[in-house]
């Protein structure tokens, strides 16, 4: 074990000198196209879910073709970044990137639901090393002191997906049919094929260490039951059924297992010694309670905003403008600031307070809001998001060795993915009860039926101007008091997220001028070979 760590490192000290600017300019477009590709591809096909159903038939089964890509996502998003570490990035990248582009062909060309659920799962897989890969080798080719220069970039990404995706989804499906939707990938992602293929040069890597299969089992085992709890408990069955009991005893053991055979592992897929760094562990946590808040009032906002507001489908996306675009110009800001003066523990911390802060004025809500005023809120949190977004992910990975960058952005993709896990099932509960509630109290016992289905449906301007005027008016009164009820738990959860950024300790980043050694558990443990 000595002998191939040396060995390795040895390998990074020798490792060639970094592409040009230039060639980094074009592989960083590669991965920003891969990064799209990732964050787009459910916006786009939650827009066609309809004309699929209609054309495939299987109704029942609808959510199974969002689940299958979630689960393969989160499941194989640690496994890819200890591939990565292992055999090198540039490989399992374009690896990820072939299984994507199968998958998204083979859901074009599906004959029935049960095809595309299959196929859907392979194209998850693939998902699952998109993101990671690119978060990796950006912490490859560039240190941490300059990579906050392309996190407007990355923010830039995430808003076109957002925004652009239920457009794009609904044109493409409207004009060219719902297949496309899925083959809309593959040119994009041939594009990004070559220009990796083409530009990207990294050091190899041969590991002698063999694959932890099973820790790997366990890991995905304990995922998936996470994410079936999150997704079937309070919608497909009651929190206290039978099923979602024994999924969440499967699932904790399986996580007790995973971390007593990584203690043992000779070549663990999570290394557990990245978790004794304080700074990683902080980030860990505080990117699992980002993607909480951060989904929970995505999901959310636009029904508000159809419900209460009047706004159409696509308008309700670019209402949502305010909080993307104060996202990415924060993010841009933050990043620009941290490359010149390698400070970073105040942005945490501004994001947090901005995050409860804009949470709590989007719980304050009503039937009588106006959209400048939701659209002032909005953009609150969005520079909240703006300032954690990105930093979470550059602090994680400058506080491991260059041998574990892999596994350091694995480790935080998966937390953040888990987050939103949670946090549109458990404020999606708070939801539909405040919705029930205040429905069976304006209408009254009588109409408790009915009252039940509306709280569960999500209706556009269009259908609630269909409905008696009691009825719009109760229901627009009980989704006005459901979302108040997520935004404020939102707020609440984001008062954890503050607290946990005073505690980031401000450690140089690397590329920085050198500073005197601090302390050994809180050090970056290796300078990046460039």
């Amino acid at each position: 074990m000595a002998t191939g760590i040396s060995q390795e490192r040895v390998a990074e000290a020798e490792a060639p000198e970094g592409p040009q600017p230039r060639s980094v300019r074009v592989v960083l477009l590669a991965l920003m196209i891969a990064m799209l590709l990732a964050m787009l591809d459910n916006m786009i096909v939650n827009t066609a879910m309809p004309t699929i159903v209609g054309e495939l038939g299987g109704l029942e089964h609808l959510s199974w073709v969002v689940t299958a890509y979630t689960l393969a996502t989160a499941a194989s998003t640690p496994i890819w970044g200890k591939l990565g570490d292992m055999y090198g990035r540039k490989g399992a990248f374009l690896t990820s990137i072939v299984i994507f582009l199968a998958g998204s062909a083979l859901s074009g060309m599906s004959q029935d639901m049960t095809q595309l659920i299959g196929f859907r799962a392979i194209q998850g897989l693939g998902a699952g090393g998109l993101m990671v890969g690119v978060m990796a080798i950006i912490g490859d080719l560039i240190p941490p002191r300059e990579r906050g220069k392309y996190q407007g970039m990355m923010a830039g990404v995430m808003a076109l997906a957002m925004i652009g995706g239920p457009l794009v989804g609904g044109a493409i499906t409207d004009h060219l049919g719902w297949r496309w939707t899925f083959y809309i990938n593959i040119p994009l992602g041939a594009v990004a094929l070559a220009m990796v293929t083409a530009v990207l040069h990294l050091p190899k890597k041969r590991s002698r260490g063999r694959i932890d299969y099973l820790g790997t089992l366990l890991l995905t085992v304990g995922i998936t039951s996470i994410v079936l709890v999150t997704t079937w408990g309070g919608q497909q069955y009651a929190w206290d059924s039978a099923i979602i009991m024994e999924l969440i005893a499967l699932g904790v053991a399986a996580i007790i297992g995973f971390l007593f055979v990584e203690k043992h592992a000779a070549e663990p897929i999570v290394p557990l010694h990245i978790f004794r760094n304080r700074n990683f562990s902080l980030m860990s946590s505080i990117g699992f309670l980002t993607g909480f808040v951060m989904f929970g009032a995505m999901l959310f906002l636009p029904l508000y905003q159809q419900s209460v507001q009047g706004a159409s489908a696509t308008n309700s996306g670019l209402l949502l403008l305010p909080m993307l675009l104060s996202m990415m110009a924060v993010s841009l800001i933050a990043g620009r600031v941290t490359t010149s003066s390698g400070k970073y523990k105040i942005f945490p911390i501004l994001g947090g307070a901005l995050v409860v802060i804009g949470l709590f004025l989007l719980s304050t809500m009503d039937t009588t809001t106006t959209r400048l005023m939701s659209g002032v809120y909005m953009a609150v949190l969005g520079a909240g998001m703006g300032f954690l977004m990105q930093i979470t992910m550059l602090v994680a990975q400058n506080s491991v060795e260059m041998k574990d960058m892999g596994v350091a952005s694995s480790s935080t993709t998966l937390f953040r993915t888990l987050g939103s896990s949670f946090g549109v099932s458990i404020m999606g509960a708070i939801f539909t009860n405040r919705v029930g509630d205040e429905m069976k109290h304006r209408l009254g016992a009588a109409a408790s039926s009915g009252a039940g289905n509306l709280a569960s449906a999500q209706l556009d301007h269009a259908s609630l101007l269909k409905l008696p005027a009691p009825v719009r008016e109760a229901y627009q009164y009980a989704v006005s008091s459901g979302t108040h009820g997520t935004f404020l738990v939102g707020s609440i959860v984001a008062v954890a997220l503050f607290v946990m950024a005073l505690f980031v300790k401000e450690v140089p980043l690397r590329g920085a001028a050198p500073t005197p050694a601090k302390d050994q558990g809180d050090a970056p443990l290796a300078e990046p070979a460039l």
